[in-house]
């Protein structure tokens, strides 16, 4: 332990000479809270008499790509060195603890895995381990129906299918990292949230089945601090390839694109992204598409939010977006913009910043109130 606090002293103080925190070095002091938790979590397991061993995630196997702060893991590979590393000790009836959120390059340069980044290294070590179950803890019951902080009456869903989890949890719910679910959804290993404050309640099961309710919308979500972007022009008409220019140009900066909206005549690009990132993405945008005449003006409304209706039984139900629209039009909302995906599992759209917790709570009461299907 002494140690790695060491290491960590060294580190603070070569950024404070240098005057600068590169995303690695960021990447390499972020992950000591991980580090140091694994060890003392070791610790407590012996106390109470459990054989117990700690590794972190590069010494556990896990490996990922270079992009510091947001690393994704080279799923396979990752996979394969678990398994090997584990295997072992789990036969000598050993205990693992495995840091979460932080891996390394295949270089043995440290990464962190990003927003939710424990959850994903949980289903990766359980998938590596072909594990029964896998059982993610945190400080909530489990995925809800809302926000019970917007919808007080937002239930517990007890059971839901891999592709409603992975639709929530790419609209933020539960901060759950939007990969997180991919290696046990490959190999049909269920997993279960439950919380820490109340182990013995029944958390939420994610499994290929999903759950047995009727209700045709499982989940209303709201995504908000969001911007909307429009990219306009006639000059886009035909053109092949300017959707692809535009969105390698928000990659190339690092904007992550939460909704798009293309236009049939292709005269129009709508894009939401963070509200942090809108001045940035339309600098880009304008920098390289007016100069260039491909576009003839980026606009940028602020303050709007997405709302996103999920549920795996809206499939092939006919009437589903009429219900959306008109419970949002009798409480007097207005949609800026509409998307929905071929697989059907959700539909969302944006409204006006502060609209977005009453439309959640309308379409929550048109969809789960009462039960209603």
């Amino acid at each position: 332990m002494a140690e790695l606090l060491g290491q960590l002293a060294y580190l603070a103080m070569g950024v404070s000479v240098v005057g600068e925190l590169t995303p690695r070095s960021k990447d390499a002091i972020a992950a000591f809270g991980e580090k140091l938790s694994a060890p003392l979590f070791r610790k407590a397991l012996e106390l109470e008499g459990v054989r117990a061993r700690a590794w972190t995630g590069q010494e556990a196997g896990l490996v990922t790509n270079e992009r510091w702060g947001e690393a994704e893991p080279l799923l396979e590979l990752s996979l394969y060195q678990v398994a090997e590393t584990l295997k072992a000790p789990l036969e000598a009836g050993e205990v693992p603890v495995v840091t979460g959120f932080i891996a390394a390059t295949q270089h043995g340069v440290t990464t962190t895995i990003g927003r939710g980044g424990s959850d994903y290294t949980a289903t990766l070590v359980g998938a590596a381990l072909k594990a029964e179950e896998i059982w993610i803890w945190s400080d909530v019951d489990g995925l809800m129906s809302a926000d019970p902080r917007i919808v007080p009456a937002a239930r517990l869903l007890e059971r839901i299918s891999f592709g409603e989890a992975i639709e929530m949890g790419l609209f933020g719910a539960k901060s759950m990292h939007p990969r997180a679910l991919e290696p046990a959804a490959e190999r049909k290993i269920p997993v279960r949230m439950k919380n820490t404050f109340n182990p013995t309640g029944p958390g939420t099961l994610i499994s290929e089945e999903g759950g047995a309710e009727e209700e045709l919308a499982r989940s209303v979500l709201l995504v908000k601090d969001t911007a909307l972007l429009t990219i306009t022009g006639a000059a886009m008409m035909g053109r092949p390839g300017t959707a692809a220019r535009i969105f390698q140009l928000m990659a190339d900066e690092g904007i992550n694109i939460r909704m798009i909206i293309l236009s049939v005549s292709e005269a129009g690009i709508c894009l939401a992204v963070t509200g942090s990132q809108a001045a940035r993405a339309r600098a880009t945008l304008e920098r390289h598409l007016l100069r260039t005449g491909e576009a003839h003006s980026v606009e940028v409304e602020d303050q709007v939010a997405i709302l996103a209706v999920i549920g795996s039984n809206m499939r092939g139900h006919p009437g589903v977006a009429a219900r959306v629209f008109a419970a949002v039009a009798r409480a007097g909302i207005n949609v800026i913009a509409i998307a929905q995906g071929s697989s059907e599992l959700s539909i969302s759209f944006i409204v006006k910043g502060d609209s977005g917790p009453e439309a959640v709570r309308v379409l929550h009461d048109e969809f789960r109130g009462a039960h209603r299907t």
